[in-house]
C-alpha cells in the first residue's frame, strides 16, 4: 500500500512500488493526483495494482463506490482516534457540526484550541478558516450567478429556510434550481458559507428576509439585525421561545433565547435570558453548549437567585457527566439559596442531588440531604414536591436498612407519580417500585418515562430512564429486554455527552453477560467502564462492575476470587444488598457460613419487607445452601417462588444447585428431573456456560439425554450480531457498535453460523430476509 504526501519520503514508497509485484495506492484527495503518482501509475499498468481515490466531484469514468456520511457513533470514534482524551460533550458538538463529513472531522479536530478543550472557550460553530472544505464550498459559493448566491446568502443567514419556501418568498425558481446543494439544511454547508459571507452581504440578507418573511419572531430577528428596532423583537423572541419549550423544542427554544439575550442590553435580563438558554440546551441534549452559554450569564450577575439558577443547571450537567460528588454539593447549594423563591426548584435540586451522592455512593451524604429535606417539608406540599420529598425519605430509608419507614414513603412516591406529569415523576417511581420489588410496575413506570421524555424533548433524561427499564427487566427475568434497554441506553448517553449514564449502562450490560455466564464479554465490559469509575468515583456503577464480576468468578469455579471481590469492595450498599444472593453462594463454597448468614440476613429483610416473590426465591435459595436439616424444603419453596414470580433463570440455577446437592446427597433420581428442567431452560436463553455446566452434572448423576437441541434460536445478542451483518456491518463494527471485543464477535458469529446452518455473511443475510 503506498500513500503519503508529496516529497522525498513518498518517493521512497513510489519507488517500492514499482519494485512490487503488488501494490495499492491510496489517494485520499483526487487534487494531490500529481504527476509522481500518474507516472507511477502508468508504469504499474502491468502487474498487480489498485488505485483507490477519494473525491467529492468528478469521477472522470472510473467505477465508483458513492459513501454515505458516517454516523455519529462512527463520527465520535473518528473524534476520539484523533484527539485521545476529548471531551464527550465536545465531541458530539463537533460531530453534529461536521454532519458526518470525515474531512471537517479531521480539519475541525486539528482546529481545536486549548481554551475549547478545556471547556473554557464554547465550541467551533465552523470550519477554520484554513480548511480546505470550506475554501471548496466558497469556491463554489463565488461561482454561482449573482441572483443564485442571493438567494443562498438568504440560506445562510437562517438555519430553518427551505428550498420550497425560498422559492416561494423570493418567487425565483431558477436561482433557487441553480444554488443546488449549497442550500443544504446541514449546519455544516450552512455555517460555513454564512462565515464567507462579508458584512455587508449579511446585511443584505438579514434586510430582505425582514421584509419577505410574515411577522413573527423570526423576522423580528431579522430586523433588529439590521438596526430595526420596532416590534420589540427580544421580548418576542422570547415568546417564542416559552412557546417553544410547552412544545417540547427545545432546540429552538435554546436559539430563541439566545437571540433575545444578544439584543438585550440590561446585564440582568441578559443573564436571565442566557441561563434559559443553557438550560434549554442542556435539556436536548447539549450540555457542552450549555457550559458555555453558563459561563457567559455568570459574569453578568450578582443576585442569589440567578447565581443558584446557575449552580442548578451546571448541577444537573456535572450529575450527567463529571465528578457526582461535586454536583452534589453545588445542587444542595443551589437548593439552599433558592428555597425562599422558588421553591418548586429547590426541592427537585434536592432530589437531583441524592442520585448524584447516590451515584458516588456516599450514603452519609444522601441522609445529610434527605435529613434537609425532611425539615423544609410543609404540610400543603404540591404532588411534585411531595413525590420527591417522598423519595428522598424513602431511599435514604432503605440504604440504612429501615425498610418500614422506606416502604410507606416509597409507595406514596408510586400514588403520585400518577398525579404529576413528565418523566421525571416516572424515573422517580420506577425507582421506588424496584425497591419495593414490583418488577412489573418499575418497568411500567420506566417505559413510560422513557417516552415521555422524548415526547416532551426532554433528552437530557432518556439515558436515566433507560437505566431502570434495563434493572426491571433484569429483575422480570426478561434478559433481551434488558439487553436492548441497556444497549439503547449506551447509544444515548454518548450521544448527549453523558458519560456517567455511559458506564451505568456498560456495568448493567456486563452484569447482564455474567449472569449467562458469557465471562469474555462481561470483561470487556466492565474493562470499558473501570477507567471511568476511577476517574470520577463513579461507586454505583462500579459495584455492578464488582457484582459482574464475582459472577464471573462463579462461573469460572472461583467462589474465593468472588467473595474478595463482593466482600471487599467499599460500595453501594443498596447494589451490595442486591448481589447478596452471590455473597451467599460464593462463601458457602468457600466453607464460611457466617460470612454467608450475614449477607442473607440484610437481603431477607428487605425480601420479607417487601413481600417480592422473585427475592423471597432467592432468599430461600441461600437457606437451602447454607442449611443442611430443611435445606430440601427451602429449595422446593425458592422453586415454587421463582415459577409464581416467572423468574425462569434464577429458576434453572436454583435448580443446578439443588440438582447438585441431591445429587451428592445420593438421590440421582430426584437430581435429574431437576437438572433436565435447568437444562432446558438454560437452552431457550442460550446461556451456553450454563447448559454446559447443568448438562455436566445431568451426566455425572446418570442420565445422557440432557443433550442440547440441534438448532436453537439465536440468542438476543446473537441476534443483535446477525442482523448488523445483514446490514452490511464488519466484525469491527459491531464490535464498537454493540460493546463487544472483536474477538467476541467472531465467537458469536461462528455460532450464529452453526445455528443457522450458514456457511458465509451471504448466507446469512439471505436466512435473515
Amino acid at each position: 500500500m503506498v500513500c503519503g504526501e508529496p516529497g522525498s519520503g513518498r518517493t521512497a514508497l513510489l519507488d517500492h512500488a514499482r519494485r512490487s509485484s503488488e501494490a495499492v495506492l491510496c489517494v485520499d484527495d483526487v487534487r494531490v493526483l500529481d504527476d509522481d503518482l500518474r507516472r507511477l501509475a502508468a508504469d504499474v499498468t502491468d502487474t498487480q495494482a489498485a488505485l483507490l481515490i477519494a473525491t467529492d466531484g468528478e469521477t472522470f469514468g472510473l467505477p465508483a463506490v458513492v459513501l454515505d456520511p458516517l454516523d455519529r457513533a462512527e463520527s465520535l470514534l473518528v473524534l476520539h482516534d484523533l484527539v485521545p482524551g476529548l471531551p464527550g460533550a465536545l465531541a458530539v458538538d463537533l460531530a453534529d457540526l461536521a454532519c458526518g463529513n470525515p474531512l471537517a472531522l479531521v480539519e475541525l479536530a486539528r482546529s481545536l484550541t486549548s481554551d475549547q478543550l478545556g471547556g473554557i472557550a464554547p465550541p467551533p460553530d465552523g470550519l477554520p478558516r484554513d480548511s480546505s472544505l470550506r475554501g471548496r464550498l466558497l469556491a463554489r459559493f463565488a461561482a454561482l450567478p449573482q441572483r443564485a448566491r442571493d438567494v443562498v446568502a438568504l440560506a445562510a443567514v437562517d438555519e430553518e429556510l427551505t428550498a420550497d419556501e425560498l422559492a416561494r418568498l423570493t418567487g425565483d425558481l431558477d436561482a433557487v434550481t441553480e444554488a443546488g446543494a449549497l442550500l443544504d439544511p446541514r449546519r455544516l454547508i450552512r455555517s460555513t458559507l454564512y462565515a464567507g459571507l462579508s458584512p455587508a452581504v449579511r446585511f443584505q440578507a438579514h434586510a430582505r428576509l425582514a421584509e419577505l418573511l410574515p411577522p413573527g419572531p423570526r423576522r423580528a430577528w431579522h430586523a433588529a439585525c439590521t438596526g430595526q428596532a420596532g416590534d420589540e423583537p427580544a421580548d418576542q423572541l422570547t415568546t417564542s421561545a416559552e412557546r417553544a419549550r410547552r412544545c417540547g423544542d427545545f432546540a429552538t427554544a435554546a436559539r430563541d433565547h439566545d437571540r433575545a439575550a444578544r439584543l438585550t442590553s440590561d446585564p440582568e435580563q441578559k443573564a436571565r435570558r442566557l441561563l434559559n438558554a443553557a438550560a434549554d440546551h442542556w435539556a436536548h441534549g447539549a450540555p457542552h453548549r450549555a457550559r458555555a452559554v453558563l459561563r457567559t450569564a455568570s459574569r453578568l450577575t450578582d443576585t442569589t437567585e440567578l447565581k443558584a439558577l446557575v449552580d442548578l443547571v451546571v448541577g444537573g450537567i456535572d450529575l450527567g457527566e463529571s465528578l457526582p460528588d461535586v454536583a452534589a454539593d453545588r445542587l444542595v447549594r443551589a437548593a439552599r439559596s433558592l428555597l425562599g423563591t422558588r421553591r418548586g426548584l429547590a426541592v427537585a435540586a434536592l432530589g437531583f442531588a441524592g442520585e448524584a451522592a447516590s451515584i458516588a455512593g456516599d450514603h452519609r451524604r444522601y441522609s445529610a440531604i434527605a435529613e434537609f429535606a425532611a425539615r423544609i417539608r410543609l404540610a400543603d406540599e404540591p404532588p411534585a414536591t411531595r413525590l420527591t420529598l417522598e423519595h428522598l425519605a424513602g431511599m435514604a430509608a432503605t440504604f440504612d436498612g429501615r425498610h418500614d419507614v422506606a416502604l410507606p414513603a416509597l409507595r406514596q412516591v408510586i400514588e403520585l407519580a400518577h398525579q404529576v406529569p413528565g418523566p421525571q415523576a416516572r424515573i422517580w417511581a420506577s425507582q421506588a417500585a424496584y425497591v419495593l420489588g414490583d418488577a412489573a410496575g418499575s418497568h411500567e413506570m420506566a417505559t413510560g418515562a422513557v417516552t415521555a421524555a422524548r415526547e416532551s424533548g426532554l433528552t437530557a433524561l432518556v439515558p436515566w430512564a433507560l437505566v431502570y427499564r434495563a434493572l426491571s427487566a433484569l429483575l422480570l427475568d426478561q434478559h433481551a429486554a434488558a439487553l436492548t434497554a441497556a444497549t439503547e441506553g449506551v447509544h444515548a448517553a454518548t450521544a448527549i455527552g453523558q458519560h456517567n449514564a455511559v458506564v451505568d449502562h456498560l456495568t448493567i450490560l456486563a452484569l447482564l453477560a455474567a449472569l449467562r455466564g458469557d465471562a469474555e464479554t462481561a470483561l470487556h465490559r466492565i474493562d470499558a467502564a473501570t477507567e471511568h469509575i476511577t476517574q470520577r468515583g463513579l461507586t454505583r456503577p462500579g459495584t455492578f462492575g464488582a457484582w459482574a464480576f464475582a459472577c464471573v468468578d462463579l462461573a469460572r469455579d472461583r467462589p474465593a476470587d468472588a467473595l474478595d471481590r463482593l466482600r471487599l469492595h467499599p460500595g453501594h450498599a443498596g447494589i451490595k444488598v442486591m448481589a447478596a444472593p452471590h455473597v451467599v453462594e460464593a462463601a458457602v463454597a468457600c466453607g464460611q457460613p457466617s460470612t454467608a448468614d450475614r449477607a442473607l440476613q440484610r437481603f431477607e429483610r428487605w425480601a420479607e419487607a417487601t413481600g417480592s416473590l422473585a427475592r423471597r426465591a432467592l432468599s430461600h435459595r441461600c437457606h437451602g445452601l447454607l442449611e443442611t436439616g430443611t435445606a430440601d424444603e427451602h429449595f422446593e419453596e425458592a422453586i415454587r417462588l421463582h415459577r409464581a414470580s416467572g423468574t425462569a433463570m434464577e429458576l434453572a440455577k436454583t435448580e443446578l444447585l439443588y440438582g447438585n446437592r441431591l445429587r451428592r446427597g445420593r438421590k440421582p433420581k430426584v437430581a435429574r428431573e431437576h437438572l433436565r428442567d435447568a437444562v432446558r431452560i438454560f437452552q431457550s436463553y442460550q446461556a451456553d456456560h450454563w447448559v454446559a455446566r447443568a448438562t455436566a452434572e445431568l451426566r455425572a448423576a446418570g442420565d445422557t439425554t440432557g443433550e442440547p437441541n440441534d438448532r436453537p434460536e439465536l440468542t438476543p445478542q446473537q441476534a443483535q450480531i446477525a442482523r448488523l451483518v445483514a446490514e452490511g456491518a464488519t466484525n469491527r463494527e459491531i464490535a464498537a457498535r454493540l460493546f463487544l471485543s472483536h474477538r467476541t464477535v467472531e465467537h458469536h458469529l461462528r455460532n450464529i453460523f452453526a445455528r443457522l446452518g450458514v456457511r458465509s455473511r451471504v448466507e446469512l443475510t439471505r436466512r435473515l430476509d
